[in-house]
């Protein structure tokens, strides 16, 4: 799991994308956003100004401040105490519109940030709500090497000097991509979908023994890299001795198993490592076999389909005697 985000985080990561203005309570930088697995209540993440279930980011356009206007004094004293009382990470104007004098003073006293943007609500609350998802988002790190191959993510793993990082390096030169090498992260953006990049000290970095770290970017072109990829398949590299399987189906349909990462069931296939195998052109076949399952066409299956077929036309049921009825089986 992610730890919070603090307000100075959020507004650095998008400033330049909101244009974002800070304009009152600069002292409250380190005011945690966390997500809601960590708070005994789940309010929104960030939503337009409610006063009664309170987002932890609030966001204040037109209407809200109209509303604002609309109330007497009293009213809008105890309407500008709530909003402080329930401790927001930000407020967020909109449209460039001006801090109202009572706020800006009720948000400084209490180091409240207060943002304006000239963008609309419903641009500032896709942005934000995109940002949080992902930043508070349930993460892992895995030892392996994540690339696209195929236009799918596939995950190499394998013990140390199993040859993951030289077959990476093949792969980069029949043309796939290098996401990331060693310690690729994972973050939960969906149910059933696991986005893989590469923390910002490794980005472009591959390791191989005998040779150490190589800039694949700069050797291979911005072509040979990418920055992220959605993880769909996984590829265990293990030496050929320690395979013992007594099942002979495995000889028509692989080892194909899954691999449960966090919260998400993703298919695994296991590749015998021997002298001699062309492991590039394997993991590429794997890729395509994979591919064309997702797309219901088996292989296996079909080859089984194909054998009972000639069964039935060798052996007949036809002409059969029926033990129970005295007759045939046949029309």
């Amino acid at each position: 799991m992610n730890g919070p985000v603090t307000a100075g985080e959020l507004y650095d990561d998008l400033a330049a994308r909101l244009q974002l203005r800070w304009v009152a309570g600069a002292q409250g930088r380190e005011r945690a956003l966390e997500s809601g697995e960590r708070r005994e209540r789940r309010p929104s993440r960030v939503g337009y100004l409610n006063i009664i279930y309170p987002n932890q980011v609030q966001i204040v356009g037109r209407e809200e401040l109209r509303y604002l206007d609309a109330l007497d004094a009293e009213a809008r004293r105890g309407t500008i105490a709530k909003i402080i009382e329930y401790a927001p990470v930000a407020l967020v104007l909109t449209r460039d519109q001006d801090v109202p004098d009572d706020l800006r003073q009720a948000a400084e006293a209490d180091g409240i940030p207060v943002w304006i943007s000239p963008l609309r609500g419903h641009e500032l609350l896709t942005h934000l709500q995109y940002q949080l998802a992902r930043q508070l988002a349930r993460r892992i790190t895995l030892h392996g090497t994540l690339l696209e191959v195929h236009s799918i993510g596939v995950l190499i793993m394998g013990e140390a000097g199993s040859g993951k990082s030289e077959l990476a390096l093949e792969l980069i030169t029949r043309g796939h991509r290098l996401i990331a090498d060693d310690a690729p992260e994972f973050t939960q953006i969906a149910p059933d979908l696991l986005d893989g990049t590469c923390p910002e000290l490794l980005r472009d970095m591959l390791e191989v023994r005998g040779l150490g770290v190589l800039n694949v970017r700069e050797m291979y072109g911005h072509t040979a890299v990418k920055r992220n990829k959605y993880l769909r398949l996984i590829i265990e590299l293990v030496p050929f001795g320690e395979l013992s399987s007594s099942d002979p189906m495995q000889r028509l349909t692989g080892i194909a198993t899954r691999r449960r990462v966090l919260d998400v069931d993703v298919p695994q296939i296991t590749l015998p490592v021997a002298p001699g195998r062309n492991l590039a052109v394997l993991v590429e076949a794997a890729v395509r076999q994979h591919i064309l399952k997702s797309q219901g066409i088996d292989p296996a299956q079909i080859f089984l389909d194909r054998q009972a077929h000639q069964m039935r036309r060798r052996h007949p049921r036809s002409g059969r005697k029926n033990e129970f009825l005295g007759g045939e089986t046949g029309d």
